[in-house]
């Protein structure tokens, strides 16, 4: 059975022009020893050859067919799984907060199982676990920063009054949250307890704001140039950067060179 036989004895059977087709290509027969030794390697390398295998005439090989779907396709899930993951924590975090977070890391725990079937090349490893290195950084920092984001984006300046603070009790610790009345008349926490707004004594006091219109975020307590979000902005944008570089320089990597010349080669 084709499966019980090795890679030399499949590619040994090829004809010559097949075989330099597939060296050409970057498929020599080192290169699918490599892949054959891989989890369900030995399948994909039987594809390969058995395109090659039914002719005489090497076909054009530019990425097309088994080849390229086996490669491309954990990579594609990875992505898909990551933007997925990402989108979802970021639409729960008007509802959830900050626990939006532990959705992002399920989703997290997909990205990693969507590179189960990557080759195990010390390259492919790499970029693989880049990419859910880069996934993870943009969820905590996304999840964290998504709030000053919004109020930086369509947030307004308006006049607040510090009312009574919020306390809630956590495993045993009191914790206090700063309120202000906004201009409606409704009561939100803030954004971070800035200038000891919880504070008593600051009851009644009146204070600039950036308020989200909507009501899907607490206001900030401030103006809108206080709200500095260079350094999460900056860490955000580059893991996502690389969130989509690794899985494309992995792809194009692995993609065959087009054969230019071969549609009517005998070899």
């Amino acid at each position: 059975m084709t499966h019980e036989r090795s890679v030399d004895e499949l590619f040994a059977e090829l004809p010559e022009g097949s075989r330099r087709a597939l060296e050409e290509a970057g498929l020599g027969l080192p290169e699918l020893r490599r892949r054959a030794a891989g989890e369900g390697g030995m399948r994909r390398v039987a594809g390969i050859l058995s395109e090659f295998s039914v002719s005489s005439r090497p076909r054009r090989f530019d990425g097309e067919g088994p080849l390229r779907w086996l490669d491309v396709r954990p990579w594609l899930w990875m992505l898909l799984v990551a933007v997925a993951g990402f989108a979802v924590c970021e639409l729960l975090n008007p509802l959830m907060g900050d626990l939006a977070l532990f959705v992002g890391l399920v989703f997290g725990v997909g990205v990693r199982m969507a590179g189960f079937g990557i080759d195990a090349s010390r390259r492919d490893t790499a970029l693989r676990r880049l990419t859910v290195l880069a996934y993870h950084v943009l969820i905590v920092v996304a999840t964290f920063t998504t709030h000053q984001w919004y109020l930086q984006l369509r947030g307004v300046e308006q006049t607040v009054t510090i009312t009574t603070p919020d306390h809630t009790v956590s495993r045993g610790f009191r914790q206090t949250y700063c309120r202000v009345r906004t201009a409606d008349g409704s009561a939100h926490r803030v954004l971070g307890n800035r200038e000891n707004c919880a504070a008593p004594s600051r009851i009644g006091d009146r204070a600039t704001a950036v308020v989200d219109p909507s009501g899907l975020y607490g206001p900030f307590l401030g103006r809108r140039t206080d709200m500095d979000s260079t350094l999460p902005t900056a860490v955000s944008l580059t893991s996502a950067a690389v969130l989509l570089l690794a899985p494309a320089t992995a792809v194009v990597r692995s993609r065959p060179r087009r054969l230019p010349g071969t549609d009517g080669a005998t070899g």
